[in-house]
């Protein structure tokens, strides 16, 4: 927790949800708050398994969850939130399809 006489920088937040094709229902990977992992290990795994993702955007997806316990990080077809949960829970974060 930052003392009083630090500023809090809280980032900008854009919303740019990734909406995929195909014949599936449109599903949402949300990822919860853990308490186990490193922005910079979230940041990776959001990089490495999630189709289009910036860096500067897994950041402020990695606060969200930080700070507000979670966050949708993927919205598309079934077929790929399911696909994407399995890789981030493979990483070890705590993940659902909705």
């Amino acid at each position: 927790m930052p003392t009083p006489s630090t500023p809090q920088i809280i980032p900008e937040t854009t919303e740019d949800v990734q909406i995929g094709s195909g014949d599936g229902f449109e599903s949402r990977v949300v990822v919860y708050n853990c308490d186990c992992h490193t922005y910079q290990q979230v940041i990776e795994l959001f990089c490495r398994f999630i189709p289009a993702m910036t860096s500067a955007r897994a950041f402020e997806l990695a606060w969200r969850i930080d700070h507000d316990g979670e966050a949708i990080v993927f919205v598309g077809s079934t077929e790929q939130a399911d696909d994407i949960a399995a890789k981030l829970a493979g990483g070890g974060l705590r993940v659902a399809v909705q």
